[in-house]
């Protein structure tokens, strides 16, 4: 299987594509500059208490407030606690590895017994905000690297169940207990199994730096505030996915080239190459041909092959895939058989869209019946196999008796299609657009304004497909036209994500010259 990255980034947000055997699997959407990602750390300030809940908000500097409840505190919330207060100013400070640890708090106890209003508390973002909800923390603190996740206050060195060798997990516990400091311990990842030692070792000791770096600023910050912030989302991707099944990561940003180059260096100086800078005058998903498996998200309806379909609802509640196999049934005989064909079919489809649209909480699948129990366990043993590569934490029941199948999915960010929708660029939300028939004289109008009243020389139209092919039609086109009309150089450039009759006037190194 051949995995690429292709990243696209703009001034307000980076989007990231990871294709398989150049599918679209997974859509990731970054805001610029936008903060409160899952893995930052802040500062925060206790809003409001409620023992009902046995939670409390707190204010991290998010518009909405964020939610901790007790179980996410974590056994050694008095020890984190102390570290805090210890660094608020006019204090001395401790150190997490000369101090000795508090006693675990109590699994059953009462959150107000811990946190007051007004109390600054150290927490880390477990959820970003969703909805109508803030984000979920987390005061159980850890730090992820590629091979090994560090977890202040414990001792403990925990490995990964994927690892079986007993030498390699006798290995990999020396090497950890060799650098890490009293009162602090690891979860040693997957990756690490075929790490050499001195990188498990640069690890750790990078991750025992960004803590002390966070602690650190607690001294010099006033809640709430950011004490550190995790890795964009590309090198997230790149730290937790990373191995030789990727064949390539393309990014249209030299700055982010550069600074995921110099990441994977760090991490894999053998896969550097494999990340190239895309100079091209195609917008990059559309090269790729993205930007056509994007829209799909948007799609109620799923086409399989021959004719079968799913549709898919969502539903703040939950999600709902409805499974039909179209006209397929009145050419076939055996219809146990063609039931099983679809199912099948649509399986592999359906934990491809989980991943694709990050659907999470609830899922309900109505297959199409099937009568024998044989079958039944077949398909739920294909959907367990083909959900097995999904990183977030599922659990799949097998079907009812009316032929349903209940997923349960991690849900830490917004659904995809809540992520990429926008404000309709054609009619910027009123559903009225102006007639077609006055596009041609409205962008004709517009370089007229450019040429004659700017002294403009060169124009670049970013247009959609169909407005493209319009504006190019023929030898006498209206470009070639309007060119020696207005004496300068029109560069006309297709966009798949452009609005039906959105215009984009921008200059020669791309700026716009029309806001």
């Amino acid at each position: 299987m051949n995995r690429e990255l292709v990243i696209n980034v703009t001034p307000k947000e980076i989007s990231i594509a990871l294709c398989e055997d150049k599918v679209l699997v997974e859509l990731n959407k970054e805001q610029s500059q936008s903060g409160f990602a899952v893995g930052d750390i802040y500062l925060g300030k206790v809003r409001k208490i409620m023992p009902g809940l046995n939670a409390a908000f707190v204010n991290i500097g998010h518009e909405k407030d964020a939610f901790i409840h007790y179980l996410d505190l974590g056994s050694q919330f008095a020890s984190l606690q102390k570290v805090v207060n210890s660094r608020q100013p006019g204090k001395r400070g401790i150190r997490v590895e000369t101090m000795k640890l508090e006693p675990n708090i109590e699994k059953s106890g009462k959150l107000a017994s811990y946190l007051q209003v007004g109390q600054t508390v150290m927490v880390q973002i477990a959820k970003e905000a969703i909805s109508t909800k803030g984000p979920r923390l987390t005061a159980d603190i850890s730090l992820a690297g590629r091979n090994v996740v560090l977890v202040p206050f414990t001792s403990k060195i925990f490995i990964s169940q994927k690892i079986r060798s007993a030498e390699t997990k006798k290995r990999l516990r020396q090497i950890a207990a060799g650098i890490l400091p009293k009162n602090f311990g690891v979860i040693i990842r997957t990756a690490a199994a075929e790490a050499h030692d001195a990188d498990i070792e640069q690890d750790i000791r990078s991750l025992l730096e960004r803590w002390n770096n966070a602690v650190g600023n607690i001294r010099k910050s006033q809640a709430p505030a950011l004490l550190m912030s995790e890795m964009n989302r590309a090198n997230t991707i790149i730290r937790d996915s990373l191995n030789s099944t990727f064949s390539q990561i393309t990014v249209d940003d030299e700055t982010l080239y550069r600074e995921i180059k110099d990441y994977i260096k760090v991490i894999d100086p053998q896969l550097e190459k494999i990340v190239k800078l895309y100079r091209g005058s195609v917008p990059i998903f559309d090269n790729f041909d993205i930007s056509k498996q994007i829209k799909s998200l948007f799609a109620k309806y799923v086409s399989l092959k021959r004719g079968a379909y799913l549709i898919i609802e969502h539903t703040e509640a939950m999600n709902v895939i409805d499974v039909n196999s179209g006209n397929r049934t009145k050419a076939e005989v055996n219809q146990e058989q063609t039931a099983m064909e679809v199912n099948m079919a649509a399986a592999k489809e359906i934990a491809r869209q989980l991943r694709l649209r990050d659907l999470g909480g609830i899922v309900i699948i109505d297959f199409i019946d099937l009568h024998k129990a044989q079958n039944r366990q077949l398909l739920l043993e294909e959907m367990t196999k083909l959900m097995a590569t999904d990183k977030a934490k599922h659990t799949i029941l097998p079907l009812t008796k009316f032929g349903l199948m209940q997923i349960t999915r991690q849900r830490v960010r917004p659904v995809a299609v809540e992520e990429v929708t926008d404000v309709c660029p054609t009619c910027n939300g009123t559903g009225r657009i102006e007639p077609t028939i006055l596009l041609e004289r409205k962008i004709e109008n517009q370089i007229q304004f450019l040429t004659e009243d700017r002294g403009v020389k060169y124009v670049r139209l970013r247009v959609s497909p169909y407005v493209a092919s319009y504006i190019c039609h023929g030898l006498l086109s209206l470009r070639n036209r309007w060119m020696f009309k207005y004496r300068t150089w029109i560069d006309v450039v297709s966009d798949q994500s452009q609005g039906m009759v959105d215009i984009k006037y921008l200059g020669r190194n791309g700026a716009p010259l029309i806001e």
